[in-house]
């Protein structure tokens, strides 16, 4: 079994755990209204907005014989630049308020779960940035494009305007997720997969209550017009 494997093992349960959350199968199976997936992406720009920052953060505590991390960090800084204005491009699309979602700073469960990051990448390992790399790209790949798909439909948004982040995203971080594979699987030192995977966890756990927040302030939204 690689290491990746084992990481998709060993974090099954957190992984089928967020997929159950109520608001997210509503979402998949329904769609969701226009102000839900305008709070949702709102939610959303206050965490792509730090991915850049972590990432460098991430490299700079990198250490000696961390080279493999550092250039593949280096790499996904590239690749994900900008994005947190995809997503008030899409916002700005639907008709939200670009402007003060630029303002705000995201509900508590955002703000932890960026926190969380920080303090994770700073005072325990880089290496446990990629634990949030593995939830976030991976349900991105996994649902981002079934999503788009249901809620572009019941919003009668049938060109597509507005789901630019979601699009892109189901499509783009298949790559990542393949891109991570290769990286987890140079990982050696069995207390740095330890890491990984406990990151891994915690993560699905701060991400889900995202949803969750949404949820209380929306409802499952299954019977919003």
């Amino acid at each position: 079994m690689s290491h990746y494997e084992q990481l998709l093992r060993e974090t099954s349960a957190q992984r089928e755990a967020f997929l159950t959350i109520p608001i997210i199968r509503g979402a998949l199976e329904n769609g969701v209204d226009r102000a839900l997936y305008l709070a949702y992406l709102g939610e959303a720009y206050h965490h792509v907005k730090h991915t850049c920052p972590l990432l460098a953060l991430a490299v700079a505590r990198c250490r000696k014989g961390d080279d493999p991390l550092r250039e593949a960090l280096l790499a996904y800084i590239s690749e994900e630049r900008g994005h947190d204005e995809w997503i008030l491009d899409d916002i700005a699309a639907l008709g939200g308020d670009v402007a003060a979602i630029r303002a705000a700073q995201g509900g508590p469960a955002v703000r932890i779960m960026v926190g969380y990051a920080y303090f994770a990448v700073e005072w325990i390992s880089p290496y446990t940035l990629l634990g949030m790399v593995h939830v976030l790209e991976g349900i991105s790949a996994m649902i981002a494009l079934r999503a788009a798909r249901s809620i572009r439909s019941r919003i009668g948004e049938s060109r597509g305007k507005g789901f630019s982040y979601l699009e892109s995203h189901g499509s783009l971080d298949q790559e990542h997720v393949k891109f991570f594979e290769v990286l987890v699987n140079r990982v050696e030192a069995p207390e740095t997969r330890d890491m990984i995977v406990d990151s891994a966890k915690i993560m699905y756990r701060l991400f889900g209550a995202v949803f969750k927040d949404l949820e209380l302030r929306f409802g499952s939204n299954k019977d919003a017009a």
